[in-house]
């Protein structure tokens, strides 16, 4: 629902989807890194609704990862990710089970891109460098993964990577 009213997020307001489960029973860890990636993403209010002291060492993990938080805290750049591709379903589309797969938006650090794989099995995602706005279309990218903090190299024209099941991938695009 929130890919409907993300245009509207910025300094003065912000989506509400509710609490942060990372860490709570019920996610597997790919879910914990797709529903963290698009709380931060949407820059929505981090409320944390599992007992820290309870939580895994993973989960604990993904709640600091410092990128998807930088982007989410950041003071220059107050609009959230939007989306920029439906993926399974045409754009523009509501369905709870496939929401919108490709979203970007901008930061201090570069362009945020997520891929969420919403299918039972894992697929390759490409981020195609003139579908995203922020991105020149011919433009050449170094591309660090937000979740391992490792440098993947230099693209052009676009990336592709496997994306595991419900799983989320984050990138940092920046020239």
């Amino acid at each position: 629902m929130n890919s409907f009213i993300v245009n509207d997020a910025n300094f003065w307001g912000h989506p509400d989807p509710d609490m942060l489960e990372v860490g709570n029973t019920g996610l597997s860890p790919a879910e914990e890194r797709s529903h963290f990636a698009f709380w931060a993403a949407m820059k929505s209010p981090l409320l944390i609704g599992t007992d820290l002291n309870k939580a895994s060492n993973e989960a604990i993990s993904i709640m600091l990862n410092k990128h998807l938080l930088a982007f989410n805290q950041d003071n220059v750049y107050g609009a959230a990710a939007k989306p920029y591709k439906w993926g399974t379903n045409p754009d523009y589309t509501f369905n709870a089970s496939n929401p919108a797969e490709f979203w970007s938006g901008e930061s201090q650090q570069g362009t945020l891109v997520l891929m969420l794989n919403t299918l039972d099995h894992s697929r390759n995602m490409t981020a195609d460098f003139r579908e995203i706005p922020s991105l020149e279309a011919d433009g050449t990218y170094n591309i660090l993964d937000a979740w391992t903090g490792e440098d993947l190299g230099s693209f052009t024209l676009k990336f592709t990577v496997e994306v595991a099941s419900h799983d989320t991938a984050a990138l940092v695009l920046s020239s």
